[in-house]
């Protein structure tokens, strides 16, 4: 992908975020400015505590900036607006994080249809469960489920929806590199087949050579940008 001449999906401009801790501020993010690009994969590269989760927090509509805008298309995201950002997150964004956030009474396709009941235009649950490769979990309960297949009904459970965005926070963080490798060959399906502008966080910088572009934060601030000329495949990937 030529991200540098692709259509932008989301544009951010010196997005600032600052943390009062009492009387002390703590700054997040100083001064950011980044696009991502329609059906890419971007990689979010970067110690703890580096800005990563809160970017990917504002862009996701989860929380605010302190100062600085967030375009998506050509829209100006109302930060100030609950109503706007709870929209901008249905209709737009599916979100995937580290702990599965599944509901232990619910079977895998019921936890689906959480997200298809709400949605404008949704895929049928066994279609996005199929997508993952869950065809034959589908009544299962996550109980039943190993930590992998738990975290692909929960990305199932994103783009269901058929999200423009899918904004993925250390989706392998909590699994060993086997089953971490079936969870980001899912997402890079779902990115290539349906062109979803996707971002992912990670500190495992390994991940980062399946990645169009990889950003690398410090202190709140990206530092550096890489285009990988080549992406590799998640099952040439060992850590």
């Amino acid at each position: 992908m030529e991200t540098d001449t692709a259509a932008v999906a989301l544009a951010a401009r010196n997005l600032t975020k600052i943390y009062r801790m009492g009387a002390i501020d703590v700054p997040a993010l100083q001064g950011i400015d980044v696009d991502l690009h329609k059906g890419e994969l971007l990689v979010l590269l970067g110690p703890s505590g580096s800005g990563k989760s809160t970017l990917l927090n504002i862009l996701g509509g989860l929380d605010r900036p302190t100062s600085g805008e967030v375009r998506f298309g050509n829209q100006l995201l109302e930060m100030d607006s609950e109503r706007a950002l709870n929209r901008y997150r249905r209709n737009h964004v599916g979100f995937v994080f580290q702990f599965y956030n599944l509901i232990p009474s619910l079977t895998a396709r019921e936890n689906v249809a959480l997200v298809t009941e709400i949605a404008r235009d949704p895929m049928p649950p066994v279609d996005a469960l199929t997508l993952v490769g869950l065809r034959d979990r589908l009544d299962h309960f996550p109980a039943q489920l190993s930590g992998g297949e738990q975290q692909r009904v929960a990305i199932a459970r994103a783009i269901a929806k058929r999200p423009d965005l899918l904004l993925c926070d250390e989706p392998t963080g909590a699994l060993d590199s086997k089953t971490g490798i079936l969870v980001l060959e899912a997402i890079l399906k779902i990115n290539r087949e349906f062109q979803t502008t996707t971002a992912l966080i990670t500190h495992n910088a390994v991940i980062a050579e399946i990645a169009n572009r990889v950003l690398y934060f410090a202190d709140g601030r990206i530092v550096e940008t890489r285009c990988n000329e080549v992406q590799r495949a998640p099952g040439e990937l060992t850590w």
